[in-house]
C-alpha cells in the first residue's frame, strides 16, 4: 500500500529552490533546513569543483518532512504532486538515517557537521533572560520549535539537563496550556519574526539561526547557555546517498565535496562546528 503524499505548505515556497529544475536536475539535495543560509556559497564552489553538474534542484525544509516525502515517492504542494527522489540525504537524527538503512534506501551514512542551541532575543533583552531556567517564568513568552523540527529533541534535552522533568513539562506542557509556549512549524523563520514584532521573548534556535539573523539585521541578540547544556556534543548532521538516487555519480560528487576543507570552512563561517578539517 502506497502511502499519503505529504503536504509541503504553500508559505513553504522559499524552501524549494529551482523548482524549475525538478523534473531535469543533475543532482537533487534534500538538504535538513537550518542549513538555507550557506546553500547557495556552498552549491556555488561544488559547481565550480563539478561544472558538469549544472541544475541543482534542492530543498531546505525539515528534515521530519523531507522523510515522509522519500517514504512516499513525493509531496503535494500548492495543489500539484512532485514526485521527485532525492540523490542526497541529510538529519539532523540517526533514527532517521537507520529508518532509511532498515528499508534498504540507504546504504551508509556518516556525520559530517555540528551545530549547538543558544537563545534568540529581542536586541536590548527587555524580558532580562539570563539562563534557560529563566523560561519557566510566568511571564515569558517562547518561540518554541514544534515536534516535527529535529532541533526539538536537542533543546528539550538542554531543558532536562538545567531543571530536570519539571523544567521540560513547565515549558512544553504547562506555559503552553497558558499561551506562552508557541510552536512553530519552521523556527529559523517564524521566531526571528516574531521576535521583531515582539510577539515572543526568547526562542531556542541553532546559534547559526542568530548569526543568520544579525548578518540580514534582524535585531536580536544571543543568550548563550554554555558549553554544558548547549548540545554541542550531541548535535549531529548525518548525510547519505539514497540507493535509488536517480544521479548516483553526481551524489558521490557531492559526498566527497561536504567534507572536503572548503565545504567545512564555509559551513564554519556561518557558525556551523566542522566535523572534518578546515583550511589552515
Amino acid at each position: 500500500m502506497s502511502l499519503k503524499l505529504p503536504e509541503i505548505p504553500v508559505t513553504r515556497r522559499d524552501d524549494l529552490h529551482n523548482l524549475e529544475y525538478v523534473d531535469s536536475a543533475d543532482l537533487i539535495l534534500f538538504m535538513a533546513g537550518n542549513q538555507f543560509m550557506v546553500m547557495e556559497e556552498l552549491l556555488a564552489a561544488f559547481q565550480q569543483a563539478y561544472p558538469e553538474v549544472k541544475r541543482i534542484f534542492y530543498e531546505t525544509l525539515p528534515p521530519g518532512l523531507e522523510l515522509q516525502q522519500i517514504l512516499a515517492g513525493g509531496a503535494c504542494f500548492g495543489g500539484t504532486e512532485i514526485r521527485v527522489t532525492p540523490d542526497v540525504y541529510t538529519a539532523v537524527s540517526e533514527t532517521a538515517m537507520q529508518e532509511l538503512t532498515q528499508k534498504g534506501l540507504v546504504n551508509e551514512y556518516f556525520v559530517y557537521l555540528h551545530n549547538r542551541i543558544v537563545l534568540m532575543v529581542p536586541q536590548g533583552n527587555p524580558a532580562g533572560i539570563r539562563r534557560v531556567t529563566d523560561l519557566a517564568r510566568d511571564e515569558v513568552k517562547i518561540s518554541q520549535p514544534g515536534p516535527l523540527e529535529d532541533i526539538t529533541r536537542h533543546i528539550v534535552a538542554m531543558y532536562r539537563k538545567a531543571g530536570g522533568e519539571t523544567l521540560v513539562h513547565r515549558i512544553m506542557e504547562e506555559k503552553r496550556a497558558e499561551g506562552t509556549t508557541i510552536f512553530t512549524l519552521v523556527h529559523h523563520r517564524e521566531t526571528p519574526l516574531r521576535i521583531q514584532k515582539g510577539t515572543v521573548d526568547v526562542g531556542p534556535v541553532w546559534a547559526t539561526e542568530v548569526i543568520h539573523a544579525q548578518r540580514e539585521g534582524v535585531p536580536v541578540e544571543v543568550v548563550d547557555p554554555g558549553a554544558e547544556l548547549d548540545q554541542r556534543d550531541e548535535v549531529n548532521y548525518y548525510v547519505a546517498a539514497l540507493t535509488n538516487a536517480p544521479h548516483p555519480e553526481n551524489a558521490r560528487k557531492f559526498l566527497s565535496f561536504i567534507r572536503s576543507p572548503e565545504a567545512q570552512g564555509i559551513y564554519a563561517r556561518y557558525g556551523f562546528l566542522p566535523h572534518f578539517p578546515t583550511p589552515q
